[in-house]
């Protein structure tokens, strides 16, 4: 059996430097506006579709990892995230077969609602609200993961979407 503790750290890890990237991004947003100055993310518009599709995937393989290798019961918002994280791994894999670049107007939405399930999931888990998603449900304040100091499997995939937006949006800009 895999070593949830190792799988959990590298997701973490990699959680980090998303949230990290997203920082810095969101900064460039604000020099950009005050400067005017436009700065040029060449690398990543290049290979946007790459890493959306990289994220889109490391975040569906790490769900299936703790759902069915570790035994953690899904709640009805991880569920919600799924839904909207699943679809993107398999268009933005056909879309890179196919060298198809005009799914920005797809995945964008479908990012930006998994990212609001998933903020609201957190804050849940933050507030430590003891609330269920249904009569029968898990709880969706079980925190399963809590690495350094915030980052729970809801933030995980909050990040996912995040960077998701952010690889496409580069990609679209000219």
């Amino acid at each position: 059996m895999a070593d949830v503790s190792l799988v959990t750290n590298i997701l973490s890890v990699l959680t980090v430097i998303g949230d990290i990237f997203i920082g810095i991004f969101l900064l460039s947003l604000i020099y950009q506006y005050l400067s005017k100055k436009k700065i040029n993310f060449n690398l990543i518009k290049e290979h946007s579709l790459f890493l959306s599709f990289i994220v889109a995937l490391i975040a569906t393989i790490g769900s299936l990892f703790y759902s069915e290798i570790a035994g953690y019961t899904p709640c009805k918002l991880c569920w919600f995230q799924r839904i909207f994280m699943y679809p993107q791994t398999i268009l933005l894999g056909i879309a890179l077969l196919r060298k198809a670049k005009g799914l920005y107007y797809y995945l964008v939405p479908l990012s930006a609602i998994g990212a609001l399930i998933s903020f609201n999931h957190y804050l849940i888990q933050i507030m430590e609200y003891a609330t269920s998603c249904g009569i029968e449900a898990v709880s969706c304040s079980v925190k399963y993961t809590f690495h350094f100091g915030y980052i729970t499997i809801p933030m995980m995939a909050l990040t996912a979407f995040g960077l998701i937006i952010i690889f496409l949006h580069i990609g679209q800009r000219e």
